[in-house]
């Protein structure tokens, strides 16, 4: 085969990004037990930018707040091309994630808190509420076309819910203080985007520049910034006709690959690196690890179901097209995967304990690892029964 034919090809693959994704979770666990630890998160906590405007931060902070934005942004505009032309254009299909979301973040805090009301780790009860949208969509991509489209696109939307629904948590419960003024300045940033998208502005670029300052405004005003990314998507221009190209399919046709190779990769070897000690294992059968590891698994995975069959029962929703309930614990297995999220606001919930916060990103280490291998499974094994989609 023709080189330049081969790397389109993997590059073209969806398969190909989760197995990068994957590698990149193995060398960064490798580094981070190592002697090359120190250096690497040195180099993580090294600061850069300028101190104009106050954007100097750590390189992690450039990759989890910055890069992750763009992540969000062609999540963003896969999710509104559904929404006008695709998958979730009725309102049933819609609004089945955002029911499932409800309990995905619910019942993991109650199964959380169950386990730690009245201890030290009461203050938890928000981990398990969270799902890792790159490694959640990474771990289904591997599946390529033994599931159906609106599966994957259900996860995507059922994702990004719940992380917006994390982030609002966060502001509300973990965050010290928010700077109303810069969170005003984002407000009018939004509306101007919608402005623009109301008097027909095509351009792109017209976009980009405010989304910019959106994400500027929003990292100073104490919100996750990578909700820019979302809301940007949002009002970027699309239409309802498959013939012609609109500036949101081209937009998120150029993202595709440099967040799939580049920005996912990096953001997995930035996130993976966490280094091993006796203590964290002795956590996993403490109540705070039980807690963080049933509500991931469990809690995920009886929410977003019983949520869903709710929403089914009362004709408020209908199932993906050409899905079926085999396939949903699949994906509430996988939404289980709650990883960086999770031990961001495990930090923030146990600020100063280390042997806390450790105990408490093994146990979500443990917890997502469950999730991934079991919701791949369940999944592949729903494949085998409905063959047709592999033809498809």
């Amino acid at each position: 085969m023709n080189l330049s034919l081969y790397f389109k090809k993997f590059f073209n693959n969806s398969q190909s990004s989760g197995i990068i994704l994957i590698f990149c979770v193995l060398i960064s666990l490798l580094i981070a037990n190592s002697s090359a630890a120190e250096d690497f998160q040195h180099f993580l906590d090294k600061e850069v930018g300028t101190h104009l405007f106050g954007l100097e931060y750590p390189v992690s902070i450039w990759i989890n707040d910055g890069l992750m934005a763009v992540f969000f942004l062609l999540v963003g505009l896969e999710i509104k091309r559904e929404l006008v032309e695709g998958e979730l254009s009725s309102f049933k299909n819609a609004s089945l994630p955002i029911f499932a979301a409800v309990g995905g973040m619910l019942v993991p805090a109650v199964i959380y808190s169950i386990f730690n009301t009245g201890t030290e780790y009461s203050n938890g009860w928000g981990i398990p509420m969270a799902t890792d949208i790159a490694f959640s969509l990474a771990i289904i991509s591997m599946l390529g076309k033994k599931i159906p489209n609106s599966i994957k696109i259900f996860l995507a939307a059922l994702a990004i819910v719940d992380d917006l629904g994390a982030i609002l948590v966060i502001a509300i419960f973990y965050t010290e203080q928010i700077h109303w003024s810069y969170l005003l300045l984002s407000f009018g940033v939004t509306a101007l985007l919608f402005v623009l998208n109301f008097l027909k502005v095509t351009k792109v670029v017209f976009y980009i520049i405010p989304g910019l300052f959106l994400w500027y405004f929003l990292h100073h005003s104490g919100i996750h910034a990578t909700i820019a990314g979302v809301l940007l998507a949002f009002s970027i221009p699309t239409n309802a006709s498959n013939v012609e190209i609109s500036p949101l399919e081209k937009l998120e046709h150029k993202l595709h690959i440099p967040v799939s190779f580049l920005i996912m990769p990096i953001f997995a070897l930035t996130n993976t690196n966490i280094t091993f000690s006796s203590e964290m294992v002795a956590g996993v059968t403490s109540t705070l690890g039980l807690g963080i590891i049933c509500g991931l698994v469990l809690g995920k995975l009886i929410g977003i179901n019983l949520f869903s069959l709710i929403a089914i029962k009362l004709k408020l929703s209908s199932l993906p097209q050409n899905s079926n309930w085999l396939q949903m614990i699949g994906v509430g297995l996988l939404a289980g995967i709650g990883f960086t999220m999770s031990i961001f606001i495990a930090l923030l919930s146990f600020k100063g304990e280390i042997p806390i916060q450790d105990e408490a990103k093994f146990a979500i280490l443990i917890a997502s690892f469950i999730a991934a291998v079991a919701g791949f499974t369940i999944l592949s094994i729903s494949s085998k029964e409905n063959p047709e989609l592999e033809e498809n």
